[in-house]
């Protein structure tokens, strides 16, 4: 008998190529399911805000002023009234 004829190789080669077969057909189950779990809408999978606990490139944002600023403020709102009221008259 010639090596490509062997009984004995044949049916470990059927046998491996079952094998896989039946792990492929799990998987893509195992994976229809989990899309099909992930459709669902479920209040206990909701993620948390900042899960790792690290804010990259976020900065916080400065609510108190500044005597510096509480000085400059109205200065600066009364020009830019001034600036609207100018435009408003230049566009007449």
């Amino acid at each position: 008998m010639s090596k490509k004829n062997n009984l004995a190789k044949r049916k470990k080669q059927y046998e491996f190529d079952l094998q896989r077969e039946k792990q492929e057909k799990i998987k893509k189950e195992q994976k229809l399911h989990a899309k099909k779990n992930k459709m669902k809408v479920d209040g206990s999978d909701k993620k948390k805000k900042g899960g790792s606990g690290f804010q990259v490139g976020k900065r916080e944002v400065k609510t108190k002023l500044t005597a510096l600023l509480k000085l400059r403020l109205p200065r600066q709102w009364s020009l830019t009234n001034e600036h609207v009221r100018l435009a408003s008259y230049l566009q007449r």
